[in-house]
């Protein structure tokens, strides 16, 4: 049988912002898509891959939590906020850079991709958006979040 996760959400990944929390989740679960797929050999031609599928997906979700977090950031004034930015740009640098490489041709890029993406959800899971979470859960406690969790939920996606 073949593997079908290379990662399983888990409760110490929550930052404590259920509109984070949620889309952090369909985070894992577009890398276990990816992997899936990868495990299932799907990725060995250009013809028969889901791997730009799969990555496009990806790229739409990830621009769109991105544009979430950012905002909320700006709202709040977060001080951490342009090295938090800047490790957004720098990993959809790195995603567009793993999209030349297939579409180059390198066989193993899609599973090399695949944990790259894990490693990378994680660790800024873990860090970056952890300190996040700690610094909305204060405004939290204050009751001001309320207001700028709505207003970033009105707004479209695109």
């Amino acid at each position: 049988m073949i593997e079908e996760t290379i990662v399983k959400w888990q409760n110490s990944y929550s930052v404590g912002i259920g509109l984070i929390d949620k889309q952090h989740m369909k985070l894992i679960e577009l890398t276990n898509k990816l992997f899936s797929s990868c495990m299932a050999g799907k990725e060995r031609t250009k013809s028969d891959s889901i791997f730009l599928e799969v990555i496009q997906e990806i790229v739409s979700y990830v621009s769109y939590h991105f544009s979430t977090e950012e905002k909320v950031m700006e709202r709040v004034n977060y001080p951490e906020y342009k090295a938090h930015r800047y490790e957004h740009t720098s990993f959809a640098r790195e995603v567009l850079s793993k999209i030349e490489e297939f579409n180059a041709g390198k066989i193993n890029t899609p599973l090399s991709f695949v944990y790259y993406l894990r490693d990378w959800v994680l660790h800024h899971i873990a860090v970056n958006d952890k300190k996040l979470g700690d610094y909305l859960l204060e405004i939290k406690k204050k009751g001001d979040l309320q207001q700028i969790v709505l207003r970033v939920k009105r707004e479209p996606e695109a």
